[in-house]
């Protein structure tokens, strides 16, 4: 019995110690960016098995938080941080770095019964606003608009805010959701609706567009040519208006696990994930931008 006891306890002790001998990398943040770096995590833990990273969500602004508490290793964010934020940091002794990771055509969509197939960057800041209340005041049904957005603390919410709304409010009838998945759930059910989400959540598994939806084209402005962002090459080259990057904050230059974490997401088999996932790799100017992370 003690031979056996023995045994049992030493199993446990070589058990913890691979546990303790393990790199753990925690990364929290945007929704957006969720799915996709779960999917690099899986695929990089298959190839370095001594490491384990958890991957959750809650939006850019809980990913950024917990980075300031310094509670996790990396931050994902589908918006750049704030100026604040970065005083917060500091003032914590949490030292931000900024890389980016892949890009987003952030698309408007609509559901398929509705005969609108493009609109203006004015237009859809007016809907989104509650200056446009009915599809018939831009070429529609005549039908009340239903809108669908997500909740204050996401990155996309803040993006789109800024970017399309001009930085003002938000109708109070938008629809808040979770995450990109529940919109486009609620745009597909609701023939009036129209929202907004990442680039990669359009497509389904057999990488067509989801049974149910229309991806606006979008133009800069009135007289513009519509652009589509399911075209990579309009939003890689920034035709298309509502391009961003996707975001991960680190606390300093990183090293060790995160590095080689990082530097897989980076390189020529993450970046092919991206796609994958149907999000674009990263080039242009954050290329540059990265090189300054060390990558």
């Amino acid at each position: 019995m003690r031979r056996t006891f023995f045994t049992v306890f030493m199993i446990f002790c070589i058990g913890i110690g691979h546990v303790l001998s393990q790199d753990f990398i925690q990364i929290k943040g945007s929704d957006t960016l969720i799915n996709l770096v779960q999917r690099l995590s899986e695929v990089y833990m298959e190839q370095n098995p001594n490491t384990a990273i958890a991957v959750t969500g809650g939006g850019s602004g809980v990913g950024i938080a917990a980075l300031i508490a310094d509670r996790v290793q990396i931050a994902n964010a589908s918006r750049p941080m704030k100026e604040s934020e970065y005083e917060a940091a500091e003032e914590n002794g949490v030292h931000p770095y900024e890389l980016v990771i892949g890009i987003d055509g952030l698309s408007v969509i609509v559901n398929s019964a509705n005969s609108i197939t493009s609109l203006t960057m004015d237009q859809i800041g007016a809907i989104f606003r509650g200056e446009i209340l009915n599809w018939q005041e831009i070429g529609g049904s005549d039908t009340p608009i239903s809108l669908y957005g997500r909740q204050p603390n996401s990155g996309t919410f803040v993006f789109f805010q800024e970017h399309v709304l001009g930085n003002k409010d938000y109708s109070q009838k938008m629809k808040q959701m979770n995450g990109n998945a529940q919109i486009v759930e609620g745009v597909i059910a609701d023939k009036a609706a129209i929202g907004y989400v990442g680039i990669g959540y359009v497509y389904d598994d057999n990488a067509n567009i989801r049974e149910g939806l229309t991806v606006l084209s979008v133009a800069a402005e009135t007289g513009a040519e519509p652009v589509t962002p399911l075209d990579s090459e309009n939003v890689k080259s920034g035709i298309y208006p509502i391009a961003r990057a996707l975001y991960q904050y680190v606390n300093g230059k990183p090293e060790g696990a995160v590095r080689d974490f990082i530097a897989f997401e980076l390189g020529p088999e993450g970046q092919r994930i991206v796609e994958e996932m149907s999000f674009y790799p990263v080039s242009g100017q954050y290329l540059e931008n990265n090189k300054e992370a060390g990558f």
